[in-house]
């Protein structure tokens, strides 16, 4: 199925139901462009990696996790890979208890299952019917899901946006904190500070993150991992991978099987 953007998915947020499953393939390197949902999205792949970018932040997202997307965030999504997204948008006004941030979430076998049987299910199903049930059961996953940390906040300070925008060209510059202070002629204290005002993360957790994502979307791709290790700023691949498995408890030669 082929991306229609003449239909910009109004179909999926008519419906008098409350949740709605479509299915759409992007080539590698295409991009949705920015838009907005009125309903809360269920932003999930069968295959490829998704790069998703907001205001509040941008997420990596792989196989075996979704991004929750809330009503009128607007977003864009770049596709690293053939990209098979199945989707599901929800009213959550209508369906209680979904996360109230976007965020990255796990998705379990059954939950990979329940969205891949959602898409064939019409826009018109009747309620208290085995369509119903199966779409209320996946509303029911999708809240128990656990919430992983693959979001990297965008700062609005002009300073520590300067700083935020280097790192992500050049993850593997180790300057400290005390250095980029020096740049910015501000105190080190003043970075700190900043970094977590602005962003909820110290300057070294931020900084991690975004050498993180730059690394799933390098290993997505298909390339060595000492490569993307040292292009990351890590000294070896030993270190890296250590980093990898705090976050996601498998190394990173496990993470897209």
């Amino acid at each position: 199925m082929q991306p229609d953007p003449t239909r910009k998915h109004l179909d999926f947020h008519d419906t008098p139901r409350s949740m709605a499953a479509m299915e759409i393939n992007y080539p590698d390197g295409a991009s949705t462009g920015w838009h907005v949902h009125p309903r809360g999205q269920f932003l999930y792949a069968i295959e490829g990696v998704m790069i998703v970018r907001s205001v509040e932040g941008s997420w990596v997202v792989p196989p075996s996790r979704a991004l929750w997307l809330t009503a009128g965030l607007e977003h864009d999504v770049r596709m690293s890979g053939a990209v098979k997204i199945r989707t599901v948008f929800i009213d959550a006004t209508m369906i209680r208890h979904l996360p109230t941030k976007s965020c990255v979430i796990e998705v379990s076998p059954l939950l990979r299952e329940l969205v891949v049987a959602a898409v064939r299910i019409p826009l018109d199903y009747l309620e208290d019917s085995r369509d119903d049930r199966l779409m209320r059961l996946l509303a029911d996953e999708v809240r128990i899901s656990d919430v992983l940390p693959l979001h990297l906040p965008v700062p609005r300070d002009a300073r520590i946006k300067a700083i935020c925008t280097a790192i992500n060209q050049h993850p593997s510059d180790i300057s400290t904190a005390g250095q980029w202070a020096e740049r910015l002629n501000v105190t080190a204290k003043t970075v700190h500070r900043l970094f977590v005002k602005e962003t909820g993360m110290t300057f070294a957790q931020w900084r991690e993150q975004a050498r993180l994502l730059f690394a799933l979307r390098r290993l997505a791709s298909g390339e060595r991992i000492i490569d993307v290790a040292f292009d990351c700023g890590y000294a070896s691949q030993s270190a890296f991978t250590a980093m990898f498995r705090r976050h996601f408890g498998k190394p990173p030669s496990e993470f897209y099987r």
